[in-house]
């Protein structure tokens, strides 16, 4: 229990610093203001509640919180990806998804006038829960946002400290949302005018902080303050199977990390060709990739694989290949990979 009321009182403080954030992020008018300052309320009102649980409170008060806590993080969560869009990227969002999921009976999805705050949302997980969110929403291009912390600034603390976690999270992966959406949008334009003489250029820059945003979409819920120790379930038994031992797999996961060349990632993979974990390296984000994406279809334009009869005609080998697409393959994957869908961001 009171771990429990621990918890609670984290998130309050992660809600307020997230209006915070808002407020010292871009200009506030009155509609969004009033809706801040109903968040902050309820924010600071279950933070004084969970503070003040003695123990034979706790156990009857306390599951009423955190069931509370989850409605206005459910309702957070939307506001917060409204807020950080314009009105009329509002307004464009809202056409996208009603032409994508005509079937689908989205609430409150229209302006950032229509978020209530104080609704009753159907629940989602705990608070604090590291699961990933499911939904049916895409981001259209030019529309990712800033995912929100899912812990305090200061939570990591001693291991990394506030002012880290605040220039990381606010400043630089903020950049890395901000130039994916930039890119998007030329390679947009590009697609409208036929004109694609920058398009390497735009292609880059789509690699680069399209992977840099995913990899740090889950990097953050991959930390806890409650964090530590090691695996259990399925997941330690995949460990122990592949690795030998959680000791062997850690071991192999710090080597890689520490001598990824230049700034870089290591990351537990897991490979549906090969049924098991592997650890990968990235130097930067990414090699011209992003990750947490599903590959469909696949050209290899390696010289290998067509000079022989194209020599430099890289072109024509292109041209020539749409030929023989096997169409019912690609849909195939697709099918299989439509069905997981991560919290859009």
């Amino acid at each position: 229990m009171e771990e429990q009321a621990k918890q609670l009182l984290d998130w309050s403080q992660w809600g307020r610093q997230w209006i915070d954030h808002l407020r010292k992020q871009k200009p506030i008018n009155r509609e969004l203001e009033r809706h801040l300052h109903k968040f902050e309320e309820s924010f600071t009102k279950i933070g004084r509640q969970a503070s003040r649980l003695d123990k034979l409170a706790a156990e009857e008060t306390l599951p009423t919180l955190i069931a509370r806590a989850e409605q206005v993080q459910e309702q957070f969560h939307h506001f917060l990806r409204l807020a950080q869009l314009t009105e009329e990227e509002q307004q464009d969002e809202a056409i996208t998804i009603q032409e994508d999921f005509p079937e689908t009976q989205l609430v409150h999805t229209a302006t950032l006038a229509e978020v209530d705050p104080v609704g009753a949302p159907t629940p989602v997980s705990y608070p604090t829960a590291r699961e990933p969110v499911r939904a049916t929403r895409p981001v259209a291009a030019g529309r990712h946002t800033l995912p929100p912390l899912p812990y305090a600034h200061n939570a990591l603390e001693p291991y990394i400290d506030e002012h880290t976690m605040r220039i990381h999270h606010e400043k630089l992966h903020q950049k890395y949302v901000d130039d994916l959406n930039t890119a998007e949008k030329k390679l947009v334009e590009a697609r409208q005018s036929g004109n694609y003489d920058l398009v390497r250029h735009w292609e880059r820059e789509l690699a680069f902080n399209g992977a840099g945003h995913y990899l740090h979409t889950i990097f953050w819920p991959s930390m806890s303050p409650e964090g530590g120790g090691a695996p259990t379930g399925e997941l330690a038994e995949a460990i122990q199977r592949y690795f030998g031992s959680f000791g062997a797999f850690q071991q192999q996961f710090s080597q890689a990390a520490v001598k990824v060349e230049g700034p870089g990632w290591a990351i537990l993979v897991w490979s549906p060709r090969a049924h098991h974990l592997e650890i990968l390296t990235a130097e930067k984000h990414q090699n011209l990739a992003q990750w947490d994406a599903i590959p469909l279809l696949a050209l290899d334009v390696w010289e290998h694989a067509y000079f022989l009869s194209y020599q430099n005609q890289r072109d024509k080998y292109v041209e020539n290949w749409w030929n023989i697409v096997h169409w019912p393959y690609v849909q195939e994957r697709f099918q299989q990979a439509r069905k997981l869908r991560w919290e859009p961001f």
